[in-house]
């Protein structure tokens, strides 16, 4: 959805990243399988860990595909948590892009119209499977969508409000520790992606006039964050990380755990700062990840 959930790689074993990078395939397959060929072209670094942290021990085998026709590539096998993550993703996707069309501009509601039509046959076939989760997601964008509308000035209420829609995944799970443990990892992180990308977009909303809950909760008009602003938001993020970081204590997470690390513990914080000081995108074009993990 947003594309900011990252590990630190240095912090990873070249079996670690090898492990990663076959269920970052192995959800692009199951995307696929389940949810048709367009509904890949959503994958990101944000539902490979929501993956991850559904996931146990993971068996894998070497498939080819479009992107690797020639050379097969170790990929995760089907699974549950696979599935979940994948009907997660075109939900939470789906009813994201609903909502962007309708506060965008001309041509970016275009835009999001087309994307709206290309997913609808993938967002109706896990609307179906789990119409719970997405009765939850449609009832929490609508919240955030009148608190933009209402131009709050709040941090808080928005962001847990995304929040919350995104610690819905989690409710697809039997109830036990496990389930617990991903409700306050997922809250957590929603709150860190809905503040980190408001962040992000500060300059693009301070020229098109669009709802931005840190520019109206610290007047800003120019789009640059102040001193305070920084400080203040900083410490929000952080806080958010420091509560992912005390659920994740409570669960063993397997083969796992060292990915769950280097995101909570290191990625989330280089991601963070990348997007205050206007690094982020700029590592991105230069191809330099080494810049953020």
């Amino acid at each position: 959805m947003f594309g900011y959930v990252r590990p630190s790689l240095h912090r990873l074993s070249e079996e670690e990243r090898r492990r990663y990078q076959a269920l970052y395939c192995g959800l692009c397959h199951t995307l696929g399988q389940r949810c048709g060929s367009l509904s890949r072209l959503i994958l990101n670094y944000d539902f490979t860990f929501l993956a991850a942290l559904l996931s146990g021990d993971t068996e894998t085998q070497r498939r080819r595909c479009i992107a690797s026709p020639l050379r097969a590539k170790e990929t995760a096998c089907e699974s549950a948590a696979l599935d979940l993550a994948a009907d997660v993703s075109v939900i939470l996707t789906y009813h994201k892009v609903a909502d962007d069309r309708i506060d965008g501009g001309f041509w970016r509601g275009q835009a999001c119209r087309a994307a709206q039509t290309a997913l609808g046959p993938a967002y109706r076939r896990a609307a179906a499977l789990r119409s719970d989760l997405d009765e939850r997601t449609r009832l929490e964008l609508d919240r955030l969508h009148q608190l933009e509308q209402d131009r709050c000035p709040s941090l808080d209420a928005p962001a847990d409000t995304f929040a919350l829609l995104l610690q819905s995944a989690a409710m697809e799970l039997e109830e036990g520790t496990q389930r617990r443990v991903l409700e306050q990892m997922l809250y957590h992180l929603g709150r860190w992606i809905y503040l980190v990308d408001a962040v992000d977009d500060l300059q693009e909303d301070s020229e098109t006039g669009g709802y931005n809950p840190v520019a109206l909760r610290f007047g800003l008009t120019d789009g640059t964050l102040t001193k305070e602003a920084r400080e203040r938001v900083g410490e929000t993020l952080d806080a958010s990380i420091q509560a992912m970081a005390a659920a994740y204590e409570l669960w063993d997470f397997g083969p796992w755990s060292a990915l769950v690390q280097a995101t909570v513990y290191e990625g989330l914080y280089c991601v963070g700062h990348a997007v205050m000081d206007g690094t982020f995108h700029i590592a991105q074009r230069r191809g330099d990840k080494k810049e953020l993990l």
